[in-house]
């Protein structure tokens, strides 16, 4: 019964310790962090009460076992614990504790790691510690294994004194007793023990940086400005005490200077060019040791600068023929950023007239050669700047090549007027024979008809006739049929025409129509149906 009493207590009590130690790292959350000295050494020694939480053997229950004897709470004893911060927030800590009572005696020797929340005014830490655990008790003297965990909450006086309001520990232990109880008594034999410690006493500091001064950082937005243009200085502190209000104060050797908080405006209308600095001094009102810093940054004043425009032009298109227009377009700005106007077109030929930035030339009489363009640009102060461009004129091209007549051909057959007699035949193979001479040159044949014969069609008759001696193979050089052109004409003479158009020519004779061969060789027994039967002759 009372083993499981105690094991309920002991239960309460861990969750209770538990508890308050949450309880202490969330409140130290709100508080204010300012930057302190950090000792690199911590001594504490204090006051120890303790509750070791478990039993021990007693004396014989009468049926072969033992019975449970409840350690009594110790309220003599002592603690002492010494810390080394690696760390602004953390340490490694070694821990003595003992406590006494009678026939009985605890003692701890414990080292483990530290965790301090340090605060303005006041500092939380938790440890957990791992050791050695020494028991004295009429069933004597017993080494087992301990662990410490828990925290607590110190004050600084000074800055090497701290006072430890309150450090509350959970406190484990297991002991051996194996040798006197019995096998069937396990939770004796190996007795564990779940107890609470509390504290209080002097943290004595050494050593630490020492305290950092108040510092203060100032900046400009723009390291030059142009003449009447405002600079804006800011200021950036570190080290003050973040609850204290500061107040600025703003100085400048360049311009006139505005401003209360950390951020002032400097007004540089009328300040020559040079070199100037802006000063702000921050004061801590409410901290008279290390309670001022001062800063500056330097700004450039620049005078207006007096840079000439620049200009350039381009013409579109760059080369045409006499008579033609070409755009001249010129750009024109100024460094300075001032406005510029476009004037004083001029040009070596031809004649030019602008407006604004754009310019037009025109060749009119103008001999062939390059023309040069030119403007002038000037900005609002006066200042200037020449550009050109150049045009071509090219001369004019050759004129198209023409058509010429080269011969004609009589009919005089009454029977077959269209018939190609001998007389013409001589003539088309002299036609032939230019054909081969120039083979790029095409043959346009234009027959006539007198208006007193009485045959339908016999204009192109005479003009598919022809065309069908020069391509059928009976010419003695057969040339392409698709090179020849057949048209009936208002000669009103028996003649066929034959007109050679040389490359890149055009025939263009009034009143004459083109011949719809495919009709002309539908003629029965025609010489130019026969001649489409007929294979051609090669070209030699």
């Amino acid at each position: 019964m009372s083993h499981r009493c105690g094991s309920r207590n002991s239960q309460v009590l861990r969750l209770g310790f538990l508890s308050a130690f949450v309880l202490i790292l969330c409140s130290s959350s709100a508080l204010a962090q300012e930057k302190q000295p950090v000792p690199k050494y911590d001594i504490f020694a204090g006051y120890q009460w303790l509750n070791p939480g478990g039993n021990i053997p007693g004396g014989p229950d009468g049926m072969g076992g033992i019975l449970p004897f409840k350690l009594p709470s110790m309220g003599k004893g002592g603690g002492l614990a010494f810390g080394y911060n690696f760390h602004p927030n953390f340490a490694l800590e070694g821990d003595i504790g003992l406590n006494l009572k009678d026939q009985f005696d605890v003692s701890t020797y414990s080292i483990g790691p530290r965790f301090t929340w340090r605060g303005e005014g006041i500092n939380f830490f938790a440890h957990t510690l791992l050791g050695d655990n020494h028991l004295t008790s009429p069933v004597g003297a017993r080494n087992g294994i301990g662990a410490i965990l828990g925290g607590g909450i110190d004050l600084p006086i000074v800055r090497r004194i701290s006072l430890r309001l309150i450090e509350a520990d959970y406190q484990w232990a297991r002991q051996n007793y194996a040798s006197i109880v019995p096998s069937n008594q396990p939770d004796l034999r190996h007795a564990s023990f779940e107890g609470a410690r509390l504290r209080t006493g002097v943290v004595f500091n050494f050593g630490g940086e020492p305290e950092v001064p108040p510092s203060a950082t100032c900046s400009v937005d723009h390291a030059e400005v142009m003449q009447g243009e405002p600079v804006t200085a800011t200021v950036q502190t570190s080290n003050f005490n973040p609850k204290h209000p500061l107040t600025y104060s703003w100085t400048a050797n360049g311009g006139n200077v505005s401003g209360k908080d950390t951020t002032a405006t400097i007004d540089t209308k009328g300040v020559a060019g040079g070199s100037y600095t802006v000063t702000a001094h921050v004061t801590d009102p409410k901290n008279k040791k290390n309670g001022e810093a001062t800063c500056t940054a330097n700004y450039t004043v620049k005078e207006p600068p007096k840079n000439p425009p620049t200009m350039s032009c381009s013409a579109s298109p760059t080369s045409l023929q006499t008579g033609g227009t070409a755009t001249i377009t010129c750009t024109c700005t100024s460094p300075d950023g001032v406005p510029v106007n476009v004037a004083g077109w001029s040009a070596t030929g031809g004649t030019v007239a602008g407006s604004g930035n754009t310019g037009t030339l025109n060749t009119t009489g103008a001999s062939p050669g390059q023309i040069t363009v030119s403007a002038t640009c000037t900005d609002s102060r006066g200042l200037t700047a020449n550009s050109s461009t150049q045009v071509t004129v090219e001369n004019p091209p050759p004129p198209p090549p023409k058509a010429s007549k080269l011969s004609q051909c009589d009919f005089p057959n009454v029977k077959k007027p269209w018939r190609v007699d001998n007389t013409c035949k001589a003539i088309l193979d002299d036609v032939a024979l230019r054909l081969q001479q120039e083979p790029d040159a095409k043959l346009v044949i234009v027959g006539n008809a007198d208006p007193s014969e009485k045959r339908k069609n016999l204009a192109a008759e005479r003009a598919v006739d022809s065309k069908a001696y020069l391509s059928g193979g009976e010419a003695k050089q057969a040339i392409d049929a698709s090179r020849i052109e057949t048209r009936t004409g208002n000669g009103g003479t028996k003649t066929a025409e034959y007109w050679v158009v040389p490359a890149g020519a055009s025939f263009d004779s009034a009143g004459s129509e083109p011949v719809d061969e495919t009709k002309v060789k539908a003629i029965p027994d025609h010489p130019a149906a026969a001649a489409k039967k007929k294979p051609a002759k090669k070209a030699q």
